[in-house]
C-alpha cells in the first residue's frame, strides 16, 4: 500500500490533470473505467504475443488512472462509497487481466508452464488477499495488513514483466511470481489471524456474522 508520503507526492502530480479534465467536464468515474479497458487490452493483446515490454508500458500508463480519478473525486467533492465500490471493483478486473496476460503467454508461445502456473497461483491468491479485507470490512472487522498488498504485487509484476521483455531471463520472472504468490498466501494468512484475533474480543453476532454466510 502507497504510504502517506507516496500518496502526498502522487496528489501533487495529478492535480493538475485531475483539474484540466474536471473543468472539461470529464468525471472521476469515466476516467477509472478508461483506465481499466486500457489496462485489460494492454494486458490481453500484448503479453499473450510476447510483448512484455510494450505491454507493461501500456498498463503503467492507464494504472495511474487509479491516483487520478482519486485526485478528481476530491477535488469535485464526489467521493462515496459508489466511487470506492467501482474503483475497488475494477481494481480487481485490472489485476486479474495482467495475470491472465501472462498466464496466455507462458502456457501458449512462451512455453513455460512453471512461469504460468505462478501467475495464475498469483491471480487467485491476489483475489483471495483482496476478498479477505472486503469480507472483514463488512463485518465490522479491520484487516488492512499484511506484507503483499495490491500496489506492492503490481509493481514487482509490472518491472520484472517489462525487464523480461528487453532479454531478462524469464526463469527470474518465474521466481518472483513464485515468492510473490507465497507472499500472497502468507498476506491471507495474516488478515485471517488479524480478524480471528478481533472476532475472540467481540460477543456472536447471529448465525450469519458467526458462519460468514452470504
Amino acid at each position: 500500500m502507497l504510504n502517506r508520503h507516496a500518496r502526498a507526492l502522487f496528489t501533487r502530480i495529478f492535480t493538475p490533470p485531475a483539474r484540466f479534465l474536471l473543468d472539461r467536464g470529464v468525471t472521476a468515474d469515466a476516467v477509472t473505467i478508461i483506465g481499466t479497458l486500457g489496462v485489460v487490452l494492454g494486458a490481453l493483446l500484448l503479453f499473450p504475443v510476447g510483448e512484455l515490454f510494450w505491454g507493461t508500458v501500456a498498463i503503467t500508463l492507464f494504472i495511474f488512472s487509479d491516483v487520478l480519478d482519486g485526485v478528481m473525486a476530491r477535488l469535485a467533492g464526489s467521493s462515496g462509497r459508489w466511487g470506492s465500490f467501482l474503483d475497488s471493483t475494477l481494481d480487481r478486473v485490472q489485476d486479474a487481466a495482467v495475470f491472465l496476460g501472462l498466464m496466455l503467454w507462458f502456457f501458449g508461445p512462451g512455453e513455460m508452464a512453471p512461469a504460468g502456473t505462478a501467475a495464475a497461483a498469483c491471480l487467485i491468491l491476489g483475489q483471495l488477499v483482496s476478498y479477505a479485507r472486503a469480507k472483514a470490512e463488512s463485518l465490522g472487522f479491520d484487516a488492512n495488513t499484511g506484507i503483499a498488498e495490491r500496489a506492492e504485487r503490481l509493481v514487482v509484476t509490472l518491472v520484472f514483466a517489462g525487464l523480461t521483455g528487453l532479454g531478462l531471463d524469464p526463469w527470474i520472472l518465474t521466481v518472483v511470481l513464485a515468492l510473490l504468490a507465497v507472499a500472497s498466501a502468507v498476506t491471507v494468512g495474516q488478515r485471517m489471524v488479524t480478524v480471528y484475533r478481533q472476532a475472540r474480543g467481540r460477543k456472536p453476532e447471529g448465525r450469519a456474522a458467526q458462519w460468514g454466510h452470504e
